[in-house]
């Protein structure tokens, strides 16, 4: 820090240099102090802290950006047909970061197109950010991640099962859960059991799937083709799965699908063909959006705990950032456990 003279004005803004000098510390170590890193003992703390509240110090964060070449941001690359998912994992995320210096950029993308990772790569080169978060079901694509490990970019990606290193990875048991829901139903007595499937190219009607197979299987009971219908995780899907299923001459007793989208279709499926929801057909859903307690009856189904995924996944991904929660967090921890959420459509107990 240099003066001219006694006079004030021509003082220059102390920089980080002079806040180190005056600690006794380096730089490194002032920076995590900015950063409210955990990694500094109480002493060292409270040293540069002093030494900023005498030199009057503001962090200049462009200047920080210009030295970790990063800016002070995290990146969310999504390309998925529920705007709800995306939203709900928006708000874990801004929970994580909502005291510190971070922002949150959120890049949709089409995983359609042969664009796709050019697209990606240009983004990632001009905003530089501090690492990024993968939605499905991009994050299941292994290209994407070697293009972050490329730019020596940090990443996360969230799924519905474990996708990556422990270290990369968010994961919820869709597998798991689905079967406990559907055993459920079977306890209660269903034996002819509908499914509607998400769509192809994501994995997580792959596990929800495999949870309603497990279930059957456990049962000793052998899934019937003629109970299962494709859908696209859209309310119009679930609809036209839910009008196909009940119309067949030995119907269902109740109907699994895959979200909470679908489900509700398949609530108007049953009211448009005059069956009564649960007294006839009992119908559970996936997500537990808002959806799934606006329509009537409010549906049975799996709270899928995405907000939680999105605070997790980016106490994970900028940990020193986050202070002493992400310091006390366990971060080799990946699933973060889905639960069943009973409403009027379906009754499991």
């Amino acid at each position: 820090m240099t003066y001219d003279g006694d006079n004030p004005q021509n003082q220059s803004a102390p920089t980080i240099n002079d806040v180190a000098a005056l600690a006794g510390v380096s730089k490194k170590t002032v920076s995590r102090f900015i950063n409210k890193s955990p990694l500094m003992s109480a002493a060292t703390r409270d040293k540069v802290s002093a030494a900023i509240d005498q030199l009057g110090y503001v962090p200049n964060p462009q200047a920080r950006a210009l030295a970790l070449r990063r800016n002070f941001m995290i990146a969310l690359l999504h390309d998925n047909p529920n705007g709800q998912t995306v939203l709900n994992f928006q708000k874990g995320v801004l929970s994580a970061i909502k005291d510190t210096e971070l922002a949150l950029a959120v890049r949709p993308v089409d995983r359609t197109s042969a664009d796709i990772l050019s697209d990606i790569e240009s983004f990632l080169t001009m905003q530089r950010p501090l690492g990024v978060l993968i939605l499905p079901p991009i994050s299941e694509r292994d290209e994407i991640v070697d293009l972050c490990k490329r730019l020596d970019i940090a990443y996360i990606r969230i799924g519905s099962t474990v996708l990556d290193e422990h270290a990369h990875c968010v994961a919820s048991n869709d597998r798991e859960i689905v079967r406990k829901l559907i055993a459920a139903l079977i306890q209660r007595g269903h034996k002819r059991i509908g499914f509607v499937r998400g769509p192809d190219d994501f994995r997580s009607p792959l596990e929800r799937e495999n949870g309603f197979l497990d279930a059957l299987a456990e049962a000793g009971l052998k899934p019937d083709p003629a109970l299962m219908e494709k859908g696209s995780y859209r309310f119009d899907s679930g609809l036209q799965a839910g009008m196909n299923l009940l119309q067949h001459q030995d119907r269902p007793s109740a109907i699994f699908a895959s979200n909470d989208e679908m489900a509700s279709g398949v609530l108007h499926a049953a009211h448009g063909l005059g069956i009564a929801v649960p007294d006839e057909l009992e119908v559970v859903g996936f997500d537990d959006t808002a959806t799934a307690s606006h329509v009537w009856p409010p549906l049975t189904t799996v709270h899928w705990p995405i907000e939680e995924m999105g605070r997790l996944a980016a106490m994970k991904l900028v940990p020193d950032f986050l202070g002493e929660e992400a310091a006390q967090l366990d971060l080799e921890q990946v699933i973060v456990p889905s639960h069943i959420v009973e409403r009027s459509s379906a009754r499991l107990s």
